[in-house]
């Protein structure tokens, strides 16, 4: 199993990066672009293909390692039907009765042929909940979270940092509950919002469009509702509130409000929390951070109340809810000072750094000394390198040549793919000869990787801000990546996922400041992927 689960992260991750660029070279050819308006945040166009490029991929990943079982096939033949009608209203805009009956035909797939549906319903203890109210409950629980994550969907990195938290939270409770149907859809899921949020933290290059925002939406109200079903699991159906956090809540008051103005519910706005966090003064970094703060949060609930009863969960959720709700009734601009909102507020000045330019460039140096050791020694670190590894390995040796030769243009892209899945490939097989190892911080591998995040803080602290400007969505991953390891340990055939997971975060985003620093010297680092490549399918083969 846990082959399939890294496989399905792995691929749905590479077939999202790969489809990005090719899909915003022709978005303006076929009309994927999202213009700038009134009620939007960006002032130029803006392609918007993320969303496909990451919904293949999950589909594509679920066709070939999750298991088979009608469950995850609903749950794919749902989702098409939500990407085939948001690409269709990416291009075109359609109305909201279409996009109903597209996210009403998806919902009716997985009630039935997947056969979900609520059992139950908090309060009601282990008293089955009849069909004749089970099943529209469903329909509109799932229609209601399609559309909620796709109203959040209003600064760059909000949704897709929302879905991260929420689908890592569900990925987590679904392993401590032996749930391996909703944890191969979450880490397929995972591997592909992770390609895609790559280029879609601020400031963006591309986004998601509805085709994405929904198709996480209705993965996130589907994988809810199965994953706490009291009939497969031991988890209430209390808890859903919490694992779908913060964009019920807004949209439910976003629809409250407009219904007491005596407006439509379905005329579009400016009253979300996001677009009211703006206007009471703060940057754009700043309400992105305030809103993951809180779902991080509503999210971390979901599992320290696992256990309790649906009274207590329901009225701490009721606390928060009031809590939310009163920014759409109070005018917190009189409570709190308004200030002019200008993304720069995060950024230090540059006399404020401390050093040198010399001193300020040593940790980037130091860590690029740090990641090519390790990708040069890492050839030798597996006790066993599978063949289909290998072959892999060596399919991309011959690829990715052959790619910058012919678009030089994307060199880097080609780089950064190989990395990843070469250091992916290693740092795997790196775990499973290091599996038998007892804690965090036994093996050399786990000091040295606790090495590279002190570098990597260092970099952001006194690095140069125009080589890499740092985004809210940075500082999410940095403190998964550091919280990760400290959950109660998840294995799965003797691999600590935890560490393993707090391990690729790290490394990516080496990755990345790396490329970032270096974007005028990258043959070193092709040289080093094609070591790492070589050396793969050699052990492999021989």
């Amino acid at each position: 199993m846990s082959s399939q689960l890294f496989f399905s992260f792995l691929g749905s991750l590479v077939i999202c990066m790969a489809l990005i660029p090719v899909l915003m070279a022709t978005a303006g050819r076929l009309q994927f672009v999202d213009l700038p308006g009134d009620r939007k945040i960006h002032h130029a166009p803006m392609a918007k293909v993320g969303g496909i490029a990451f919904a293949v991929g999950t589909v594509v990943a679920m066709l070939l390692w999750a298991p088979k079982d009608p469950i995850v096939t609903s749950g794919l033949i749902g989702g098409a039907v939500i990407l085939l009608f948001g690409a269709w209203d990416d291009r075109v805009g359609l109305g909201y009765k279409t996009k109903f009956l597209g996210q009403l035909i998806a919902a009716a797939v997985v009630v039935w042929v997947g056969g979900v549906h609520l059992t139950s319903l908090p309060f009601m203890g282990e008293t089955p909940l009849p069909l004749w109210i089970a099943v529209p409950v469903t329909l509109f629980l799932l229609v209601a979270v399609t559309n909620a994550l796709n109203l959040a969907d209003g600064l760059d990195g909000l949704a897709g940092g929302l879905s991260l938290l929420s689908f890592g939270g569900m990925a987590f409770l679904a392993y401590l509950a032996g749930d391996w149907v909703v944890m191969s859809m979450m880490v397929a899921v995972l591997g592909g919002l992770l390609g895609f949020l790559r280029f879609n933290t601020y400031p963006a290059s591309i986004f998601m469009g509805d085709a994405g925002s929904q198709f996480l939406g209705f993965y996130l109200g589907l994988c809810a509702i199965v994953l706490t079903d009291p009939a497969r699991g031991p988890y209430s159906p209390a808890l859903i509130s919490f694992i779908w956090g913060l964009p019920i809540l807004d949209t439910a008051g976003v629809m409250v409000q407009r219904l007491l103005e005596r407006r439509s519910p379905f005329v579009a706005d400016k009253n979300h929390v996001h677009h009211k966090l703006l206007g009471f003064g703060l940057s754009h970094r700043e309400a992105v951070m305030v809103i993951y703060g809180l779902q991080a949060l509503l999210v971390s609930l979901a599992f320290q109340l696992r256990w309790e009863s649906d009274i207590a969960v329901m009225a701490i959720y009721a606390f928060f809810a009031c809590a939310i709700f009163s920014v759409f009734v109070t005018r917190v601009d009189q409570l709190f000072p308004r200030r002019r909102p200008t993304d720069q507020q995060a950024i230090p000045e540059a006399g404020a750094r401390a050093g040198s330019d010399r001193f300020r460039m040593l940790p980037i140096y130091a860590l690029a000394c740090a990641i090519t050791v390790f990708l040069l020694c890492s050839v030798f670190l597996p006790s066993h390198v599978p063949l289909d590894v290998g072959n892999v390995a060596l399919l991309l040796l011959l690829l990715l040549p052959v790619g910058m030769r012919v678009f030089p243009s994307a060199a880097a892209w080609f780089i950064r793919v190989g990395l990843y899945v070469g250091g992916t490939f290693v740092l795997y097989l790196s775990d499973q000869g290091l599996s038998g190892a007892q804690g965090i911080f036994h093996t050399p591998l786990n000091v040295f990787f606790l090495c590279l995040a002190i570098l990597i803080m260092l970099t952001i602290r006194f690095g140069s801000e125009h080589r890499f400007q740092t985004t809210p969505l940075d500082y999410l991953i940095i403190f998964l990546a550091f919280v990760i390891p400290f959950l109660p340990e998840i294995r799965v055939e003797e691999i600590n996922i935890s560490l393993l997971t707090a391990k690729m975060i790290v490394m990516f985003f080496a990755f990345e400041l790396l490329l970032h620093t270096f974007a005028d010297r990258l043959k070193p680092f092709g040289f080093v992927l094609l070591w790492v490549l070589l050396g793969l399918g050699f052990r492999a083969w021989w």
